[in-house]
């Protein structure tokens, strides 16, 4: 399992992610395994959200589910998002503080190593983030800050203010959806490829030491499902798939994770799976080195165009 430091920060993590979104309906026993199977394959870092199963769920059912000593704690690294509530965003210091302290209870933790932005918030008070940020820091509660799904304008205005590092942004990416990667390699194409839609946000987050997150790896374009084994949209690219896979003798979502992990902005990849059979099909994706001309195969099976 290859691993990182988060941005600028000294903190460090595989670069696969478990993200527990859908672990509100997993029994303990589930949980356990799920995690268990994780650590095993080297992964150490989990990947929470204040809504993720509504009202603290998913960090509550993880927290009672594993019950980890102090020790066990120190040795994983847990990271948390805040910031969106029923029909808005809400970035006010009071809000960051309260949601925290939930997550912290509900998750049966001291700290956070890490807490993002969840999505941005129109209304955000850069001076606002700032003093809760500090805050956080100051108490011990949180040991890291970054963002997730915010463009190279919005972190730009909030690294006008905000004195505390921002080591991540948490982006959609897949092989199917990506946008961020794919808008530069057509540049000046008559194609609507070529349209900056990201501002350069995976650019600037390589200029900036920013760690980007991958979160939903496997999924289609937009909000459709799973790419891999969808033979009735995605033939070419699950036959390059597939190939590869026996090529290295792995599974196909090694491939469509070593996809995103060998790009050289040593992107972390978050899989939302709760199955311990497809984590492990996922993991040896880690370190998988695609050749260039397989990276692009790939790419271009997926419907990218390469000039």
């Amino acid at each position: 399992m290859r691993s990182t430091s988060l941005g600028t920060s000294k903190i460090p993590a595989s670069n696969i992610i478990l993200g527990c979104m859908r672990i509100k309906d997993l029994d303990d026993a589930a949980i356990r395994q799920l995690v268990s199977t994780a650590l095993d394959e080297g992964v150490t870092m989990f990947d929470h959200a204040d809504i993720y199963g509504g009202g603290h769920a998913c960090e509550e059912r993880f927290g009672s589910a594993l019950g980890w000593s102090s020790s066990d704690r120190e040795q994983v690294i847990l990271q948390s998002k805040c910031g969106i509530r029923d029909g808005y965003f809400d970035f006010s210091a009071e809000h960051i503080a309260s949601s925290v302290d939930e997550t912290l209870r509900a998750l049966r933790t001291d700290y956070l190593d890490v807490l993002l932005l969840h999505r941005p918030d129109a209304l955000m008070e850069p001076q606002e983030i700032a003093e809760a940020f500090d805050s956080l820091a100051a108490s011990g509660k949180v040991r890291a800050f970054g963002v997730s799904n915010h463009s190279r304008g919005q972190l730009e205005l909030l690294r006008s203010v905000v004195g505390q590092p921002l080591v991540a942004n948490q982006l959609q990416l897949s092989l199917t959806h990506a946008p961020i990667i794919a808008e530069g390699v057509a540049l000046n194409m008559a194609d609507a490829q070529s349209i900056d839609r990201s501002g350069g946000i995976l650019d600037y987050c390589r200029l900036t030491a920013t760690t980007v997150q991958a979160w939903s790896p496997m999924r289609g374009p937009g909000w459709e499902g799973p790419f891999l084994g969808d033979r009735a949209r995605f033939p070419e690219l699950n036959d390059v798939v597939d190939r590869l896979a026996a090529e290295y003798q792995v599974a196909p979502e090694a491939i469509a994770t070593a996809w995103i992990t060998r790009h050289p902005a040593d992107i972390q990849v978050v899989l939302g799976t709760t199955s311990p059979d497809r984590l492990r099909r996922s993991i040896p994706g880690s370190d998988l080195p695609l050749t260039r001309p397989q990276w692009y195969e790939l790419f271009r099976a997926a419907g990218h165009i390469v000039p």
